[in-house]
């Protein structure tokens, strides 16, 4: 028979030792729209920006001028849910070599978009997505991109506030390229509704020839973590109402399409 010693040797030797956790800077979540509210321009501008942006010899020196020198990236498409095949799983980029097959994978996905635009869906599915990654990170950040405001799901601000309360940063990138006549403060309801968190910024995109400078700069941002100045802040008359999205779904589309395209 095995004396003591020799049992919890035989254990010791049996039970798996879970792999210790991978340091980097920050964890971050892309979170892009695919809504049909974008047309193919837009569609094109966004993917484009987001390529070029992690290509970018600034994006590279942001990783790595970090503490460790590398982050875990992530990235899923969304609109009035998020599919499977819509998610890029975690990677940990450090060097131009990831970054770049990053990117491949970005610019590699079919352009398609589906009806609907919940923004709290995309917000609870990027938050769940920091769950059991294997790193060790100070910062966790969802970067989400859009062109119009919650209209399906839970209230918007419930999921912010559900994701900020685990320590999640919210950042915004409201494309107001081709504005809504419905709904012409997307800049304001971002700013109001959907980011948060300590350092959250919203950056909105007024013209396509800003698209690109602008993703480089929010992805550089939300690298480093330094604040930055410039972001001004969105001036509003007047509180921004979190629920308009979901009234004018109820007003403009209900009545003809009132079930959302699995």
């Amino acid at each position: 028979m095995l004396d003591a010693f020799s049992l919890l040797a035989c254990l010791a030797c049996t039970t798996p030792v879970a792999a210790p956790a991978v340091a980097v800077d920050v964890e971050l979540v892309l979170a892009v729209d695919i809504s049909q509210s974008m047309d193919e321009r837009e569609f094109a501008l966004q993917r484009a920006g987001y390529v070029e942006a992690l290509r970018h010899p600034d994006f590279i020196k942001a990783v790595r001028s970090g503490t460790t020198g590398r982050i875990a990236l992530a990235y899923f498409e969304w609109a009035g849910v998020v599919r499977e095949d819509g998610v890029i799983a975690w990677q940990v980029i450090d060097s131009a070599e990831s970054a770049n097959a990053f990117a491949d994978r970005i610019e590699a996905r079919p352009f398609r978009s589906f009806r609907g635009t919940s923004i709290s869906g995309a917000l609870a599915f990027g938050a769940g997505l920091f769950e059991g990654t294997g790193f060790d990170a100070p910062r966790s950040v969802i970067d989400i991109s859009g062109d119009g405001p919650n209209n399906t799901g839970l209230p918007v601000a419930t999921t912010r506030d559900a994701a900020v309360a685990k320590g999640i940063v919210i950042n915004g990138l409201p494309i107001l390229i081709s504005p809504s006549p419905t709904f012409s403060h997307l800049d304001q309801y971002y700013d109001e509704c959907v980011t948060g968190g300590p350092g959250s910024f919203v950056l909105p995109i007024y013209a396509a020839s800003e698209f690109a400078t602008a993703i480089r700069r929010k992805l550089i941002l939300e690298v480093s973590g330094i604040a930055d100045a410039t972001v001004v802040p969105i001036d509003a008359a007047a509180p921004m109402d979190c629920l308009q999205g979901e009234r004018d779904r109820r007003l403009y589309s209900d009545p003809y399409l009132p079930e959302l395209d699995k």
